[in-house]
């Protein structure tokens, strides 16, 4: 797997690879799909399973080799208890509904976040679909539970410090360095954002990954979501120039003239 990642490492832009190779999605709206329907809450999430799993299945013939999708924030423990308890149920069904399928197709899964508060099953379901798949190189599925940006950052600040006050690491540290300390390292880089719903802010999701991410929202609610919404984003950010804190090509070549 390391080096299959490794030949993904290299920014994608530029005429020669147009396509988004690791997307990430804030799936967002299950309450409002439910809502809408009236339905209880639980429905909806129920029903953003399945759409990730339409997706997933998607990614392959789209180009994406690496999806992460935001599946439980450290914010969400705020929500009703009889909810979290309903995203915690969703999680062990899924697990045991597609874990051999995902393992079977060569998807490696990997859970990033806090393992820490963590339900006791739960942290066991967590480990066993990351070891069950750990050998497969074909697609890599990150799924963020118990995760925020901000509190990924302050993590990996902490295991430097603990590795200076070691002795094991000099003070100094690259941003490359870095971030090898997160918990998204050795994935390829962050290439596209999603947010569903209609809704436009990246709340506190992969805040140092997407550093130079585009960033496309989409007035869908996730249950509906499925490959042909994912092919709309996907040609949106093909449409766009990725610069990396440069000039396009053309300028340049216009101010040497």
């Amino acid at each position: 797997m390391a080096d299959d990642m490794r030949a993904l490492d290299a920014p994608t832009d530029g005429p020669s690879d147009p396509g988004a190779r690791h997307v990430a999605i804030i799936m967002d709206g299950n309450g409002r799909w439910a809502a809408a329907r009236g339905l209880p809450r639980a429905a909806g999430h129920k029903e953003g399973v399945a759409a990730l799993k339409r997706t997933v299945r998607g990614c392959a013939g789209l180009g994406v080799r690496c999806l992460t999708v935001f599946g439980f924030s450290t914010e969400n423990w705020r929500r009703p208890a009889d909810e979290v308890s309903d995203l915690m149920g969703l999680v062990r069904s899924y697990v045991a509904s597609d874990l051999t399928r995902l393992a079977k197709e060569g998807v490696r899964i990997r859970v990033l976040g806090r393992r820490e508060g963590l339900p006791p099953d739960i942290a066991a379901l967590v480990q066993k679909a990351e070891r069950d798949t750990a050998h497969n190189d074909r697609f890599l599925l990150q799924v963020a539970f118990n995760y925020g940006g901000q509190a990924d950052i302050v993590d990996a600040a902490r295991k430097h410090a603990e590795r200076v006050l070691a002795g094991e690491a000099d003070a100094a540290i690259s941003e490359a360095d870095f971030g090898g300390l997160l918990s998204t390292a050795g994935a390829p880089p962050l290439d596209l954002i999603v947010r569903t719903s209609g809704e436009e802010r990246l709340s506190n999701f992969l805040l140092w990954e997407a550093a130079y991410a585009e960033l496309v929202f989409q007035d869908i609610l996730w249950p509906d979501y499925g490959p042909e919404a994912l092919k709309a984003a996907l040609d949106e950010y093909k449409a766009r120039e990725r610069r990396f804190g440069g000039r396009p090509a053309g300028a340049a070549m216009a101010k040497a003239n």
